[in-house]
């Protein structure tokens, strides 16, 4: 057999598809110390090990057998897979509403090319259709690439240009606006653009996916559906994040873009509004509001794009024995505001004040949230706090430290008066300060407990 048919394998690996004749893509049957395995050979990155042979087994994941453990394996059928998504011209049905995807490089419907482990996003109108074709009966989609990057290079110069395309689409007369992202750093886009797009007419919703569209429990489809239906056809006129509700596929939540937060690496459920309760709920079928203090949806074309952002603003994750170093040098670097997470309420160590009162005569903007997520900045309470506040370090309230990252970032960019960034930074906007955190906007239920136990097994099936 020649090398084409063992794509990506190399030394022991391909030592042993060769002895026993198999060929990528041939379906074989494993024989190993561990147990046996049915499944597709799948190719292998030119960068990967040699010790391990892939297969795709029959729930549609992928495991790694070791060569070290296989015994024997025999090929029992062979056919190349296509990975290429289907494209079909997306319809054009009347009276549907005009949903606008803006793509950032998010890979909301892909396919993976095993060979060299990348992912091919599907973008175009009629490769979405070929994926989610139920698409069409929602809404009439167009689509526009804006950047083609992984979230966690979003920042920024994509804040501001995602906002100005928005702006545009908005005075167009679009009826929503679907923006796919990478999940990592989803919500820190998702507060950039609740700033920077103020008072918008109709739904702009920001959607991912937690696993790729090749596993059998992927997220994708669902949640590009349920976003779609919102844009174009839900009442609420807010900048929201759009992904699972329960770890079923029951619903999508929808949470307001300030007090979003992704909370699990790899969970289909892992964005929660913290500190308050999701916007609203929403099928395919329908968006059922679960707060009642929203914008609404407005016939007007009127928006306000305000895309302004300093670059040079920084998080500090406070930890024990922290050295005055960390803030000197972002001092030194020109940088025009830092945010704290701070311990408790919004404490860090003494030996930090005097490179905070560096801080304050070099005029840098610094502002204290909490790590604990959930709770306010209360710096009153004991004699450190006070002095932290002598010395120029602001409460923020309960904003989220990523939240307030991105809002001191937007507040910078448009003014260097420090109190005029107060001014910005401690008015509310859009639930990112709360008055008060209601008593069901903190759940964090710690498995074990029989109580817990027993009301999980009426949502787990």
């Amino acid at each position: 057999m020649t090398e084409d048919f063992f794509q990506g394998y190399k030394g022991e690996a391909l030592k042993t598809l060769k002895k026993y004749n198999v060929r990528v893509w041939g379906q074989a049957n494993v024989e190993t110390t561990r147990g046996n395995f049915i499944g597709t050979v799948l190719p292998r990155s030119e960068n990967d090990d040699d010790g391990h042979i892939v297969l795709k087994i029959p729930t549609g994941y992928n495991v790694g057998v070791s060569v070290a453990n296989i015994t024997s394996m025999k090929e029992t059928g062979y056919k190349k897979a296509n990975y290429k998504i289907p494209e079909k011209e997306f319809p054009y049905t009347s009276g549907l509403p005009a949903v606008k995807l803006i793509g950032t490089g998010g890979t909301i419907a892909s396919r993976l090319d095993y060979r060299t482990g990348a992912v091919i996003p599907a973008f175009s109108p009629g490769e979405l259709y070929g994926a989610v074709p139920e698409l069409a009966d929602i809404c009439n989609l167009t689509t526009e690439k804006v950047f083609a990057v992984f979230s966690e290079n979003m920042g920024p110069e994509q804040y501001r240009k995602l906002a100005v395309a928005i702006g545009k689409e908005i005075e167009n007369g679009i009826d929503g606006i679907v923006i796919g992202h990478g999940t990592d750093t989803l919500h820190h886009t998702a507060a950039a653009l609740t700033y920077m797009v103020q008072d918008p007419p109709v739904p702009i919703v920001l959607v991912g996916s937690q696993r790729s569209s090749d596993r059998p429990s992927s997220d994708a489809a669902l949640n590009l559906m349920h976003a779609c239906y919102t844009a174009g056809h839900g009442g609420i006129a807010e900048v929201m994040v759009c992904m699972f509700g329960p770890t079923s596929d029951e619903y999508a939540l929808l949470h307001r873009g300030t007090r979003v937060r992704k909370m699990h690496s790899s969970y289909r459920s892992t964005f929660r509004t913290l500190g308050d309760i999701p916007l609203a709920k929403a099928t395919t079928e329908g968006v059922i509001p679960i707060k009642q203090d929203f914008k609404s949806r407005r016939k007007d074309r009127k928006v306000t794009i305000l895309p302004y952002f300093e670059e040079k603003v920084a998080i500090i994750y406070y930890y024990p024995n922290m050295q005055p170093d960390m803030v000197d040098s972002l001092i030194a670097n020109g940088y025009k505001g830092i945010i704290i997470a701070g311990t408790g309420l919004g404490h860090v160590n003494k030996p930090l004040y005097p490179a905070l009162a560096r801080a304050q005569k070099a005029g840098v903007a610094v502002y204290m949230t909490v790590q604990t997520l959930w709770g306010y900045t209360q710096m009153f309470v004991y004699e450190t706090g006070r002095e932290m506040m002598a010395l120029g370090v602001v409460p923020a309230e309960n904003m989220l430290p990523e939240v307030a990252y991105v809002k001191l970032g937007w507040a910078l960019g448009q003014t260097s008066d420090l109190d005029e960034v107060k001014k910005i930074m401690l008015t509310p906007m859009h639930d990112d300060i709360t008055p008060r955190e209601p008593y069901n906007g903190y759940l964090v239920y710690q498995g074990g407990l029989p109580e817990v136990e027993e009301f999980i097994k009426r949502f787990r099936k």
